[in-house]
C-alpha cells in the first residue's frame, strides 16, 4: 500500500554507495511539509497509547525494580519518570520508561517487522525532548522517524534473524531510538549517521522468554535497554564521538551479521518517502503476544457474552502460523511472561474469563485447576493459509466443539487494532484511560490527554512534561 503525498523525498547526497548514508540523510531532511497530516496523527495516538502503556507497566514489580536500581546509579535530571514523582537524564529516563512501557504486553507493533516501535521509540524521544526543551512538532517528527526506521530495518533483516531466536525489538530497537532521539535534536546527516552506526553496536536480545521454562522478566528489559542504548549513542554523537559509516548494510554491518545472506539491504531505502510505516501500526487490545490476538478475539466472539465452564468444551482446534505453534504452544506456563506468550493458556483464559484483565495473568492465576483442566483439550495446528500471510499478518481459525455436540467455528487475517481492522481515536483514548488510572487521577489524565492534543503547536513541550508528572 501507498502512503504519503505520492512525490518521493529527495535525498541530500548523490552517493549511492551506502544505504546507510542515504538512510540518515533521508530522516536528517525531514521536515513537516513532507509528510501528510494523517501521518501526524498517527503519531499522536501513537505517542498516547505508548504513554498508556507505559503508566500502567510502571506499577508492575519488574518495572519497579528497574526505576529504582537506576535511581540508586543516576544523577537526577529533567526528563520524566512515568507514574513517578523523580526526574533523571536522558538516557537512564528513557531505560525506566522504555521497560514500563513494555512492561505488559499491552504495547504496540508492526506486524511485519515483528517488533515493538512505540516501547523504544517514544521513551527515547521524550527523554531528549524533555532534556532539550524541543517543539512539540520536533517531538512528533522523531516519532514518525523512528517507526520508520524500526519497519525498515526489520524488514530489511528479514525473518532469518527471528528465526534464530533473537528478539527484533532488541535488535533494531536501539538503531530506531537513535533515529528517533537525534531527529527529534534536530541532527545533521553526519551526526545522525553517526549516532546509527554506534547504536548497531549495541543491538542484542535473544528470545529465551519464549523458550517455554519461564519467561523470567527479561523481555521488558529489552526496550528499556534499547531506548537507553538508542539516546546514548545519540548524545556520544553530538559530542564527535563516531561510528562505522555503514554499519547497517556495510561488510559485518546488522544486516549481514544477523541474517546473513537473508539480508535485503535495499528494503532500507525503497519507496522511502512514499509509505509510511506509522500507518502500518497495530494497537493491541489484549495484554498477550500479538501472535494469540487474533486465536483470543475468535473465542471470545464464540463463546458468546458469559463465560463457558470447562464441563461445556469438549474440544478446541485452533490453527495458527507453524511459526506461532512453536514459538507460542507452551501448554504449562510457569509465570506471566510464558502465559501471555502461550497460545493454550491464552486461549482458557478467553473461553473461561476476560482476557483484558491483567488480573488472569499473575502467577497465581496461571495455577488455576478449571485452566490447566481446559488447557488439555485444546489443539494448536499450522494452518495453511496463516502460513501464506505470516509474518506480514497473524490470523486464525479456530473451531470451539461444545459438549451439547455443537461445533462453532470462525476466522479470521487479523485481528482488531491492525491496520486492516484499526482501533478508533475514541477506542485509543479509552484504552490509555484504562491503563493509566492505575497511576493518575482522573483530573491528571484529562490534563495529559489535553497536552497531548496541543502537542503540535506547542513551541515547547513542557506543558506535557508537566502534565505527566502531575
Amino acid at each position: 500500500m501507498q502512503y504519503g503525498n505520492g512525490e518521493q523525498m529527495k535525498l541530500v547526497s548523490s552517493d549511492q554507495g551506502s544505504e546507510s548514508r542515504q538512510f540518515a540523510e533521508f530522516f536528517a531532511a525531514l521536515s513537516e511539509r513532507d509528510l501528510p497530516e494523517q501521518i501526524f496523527d498517527r503519531a499522536l495516538d501513537s505517542l498516547i497509547d505508548s504513554v498508556g502503556c507505559g503508566l500502567f507497566g510502571a506499577t508492575q514489580s519488574w518495572s519497579q525494580m528497574i526505576a529504582a536500581n537506576t535511581l540508586a546509579e543516576s544523577a537526577p535530571g529533567r526528563c520524566t519518570l512515568l507514574g513517578r514523582g523523580e526526574q533523571l537524564a536522558p538516557a537512564p529516563a528513557a531505560l525506566v520508561n522504555g521497560t514500563s512501557m513494555h512492561g505488559f504486553e499491552l504495547d504496540d507493533l508492526i506486524s511485519e517487522a515483528i517488533a515493538h516501535p512505540g516501547t523504544v521509540v517514544v521513551p527515547a524521544a521524550l527523554a531528549v525532548a524533555e532534556h532539550a526543551n524541543v517543539s512539540g512538532l520536533r517531538l512528533l517528527l522523531g516519532i514518525i522517524a523512528g517507526y520508520e526506521t524500526l519497519a525498515r530495518v526489520s524488514v530489511a533483516l528479514g525473518m532469518e534473524t527471528p528465526h534464530r531466536g533473537f528478539h527484533m525489538t532488541g535488535v533494531v530497537g536501539p538503531v530506531a531510538a537513535a533515529v528517533a532521539a537525534g531527529v527529534t535534536l534536530g541532527f545533521t546527516p553526519d551526526k545522525l549517521l553517526a549516532a546509527i552506526g554506534l547504536a548497531c553496536s549495541a543491538s542484542s536480545g535473544i528470545r529465551a522468554f519464549a523458550g517455554g521454562s519461564g519467561g523470567g522478566m527479561v523481555k521488558r528489559l529489552h526496550a528499556g535497554r534499547s531506548a537507553e542504548a538508542g539516546v546514548r549513542m545519540c548524545q556520544l554523537a553530538a559530542r564527535g564521538f563516531t561510528g562505522p559509516s555503514a554499519a547497517l548494510d556495510g561488510k559485518f554491518g546488522l544486516l549481514e551479521t544477523f541474517s546473513g545472506k537473508s539480508a535485503r539491504p535495499a528494503r532500507l531505502t525503497e519507496n522511502i518517502g512514499n509509505s509510511w510505516a506509522i500507518n502500518e501500526v497495530w494497537v493491541k487490545v489484549y495484554p498477550i503476544c500479538g501472535g494469540i490476538q487474533s486465536t483470543v478475539e475468535l473465542l471470545q466472539r464464540l463463546r458468546g457474552a458469559a463465560p463457558l465452564s470447562v464441563d461445556e468444551v469438549k474440544k478446541v482446534r485452533i490453527g495458527v502460523s507453524s511459526y506461532a505453534v512453536r514459538n507460542n504452544g507452551d501448554p504449562i506456563p510457569l509465570d506471566t511472561m510464558a502465559a501471555q506468550y502461550s497460545i493454550p493458556y491464552c486461549a482458557a483464559v478467553a473461553l473461561l474469563g476476560d482476557p483484558r484483565d491483567p488480573d488472569v495473568f499473575s502467577e497465581n492465576a496461571i495455577g488455576s485447576a478449571a485452566t490447566q483442566t481446559l488447557i488439555g483439550k485444546i489443539e494448536l495446528y499450522a494452518d495453511e493459509k496463516a502460513d501464506a500471510t505470516h509474518p506480514k499478518q497473524r490470523g486464525a481459525n479456530v473451531e470451539l466443539h461444545l459438549a451439547s455436540g455443537e461445533t462453532r467455528i470462525a476466522s479470521i487475517p487479523e485481528a482488531h487494532g491492525t491496520p486492516s481492522d484499526p482501533c478508533t481515536k475514541a477506542e485509543i483514548e479509552a484504552k490509555f484511560r484504562q491503563l493509566a488510572r492505575a497511576a493518575k487521577s482522573a483530573v491528571a489524565i484529562d490534563r495529559i490527554l489535553a497536552a497531548a492534543r496541543e502537542l503540535r503547536k506547542l513551541p515547547s513541550i513542557e506543558p506535557l512534561s508537566q502534565a505527566l508528572r502531575a
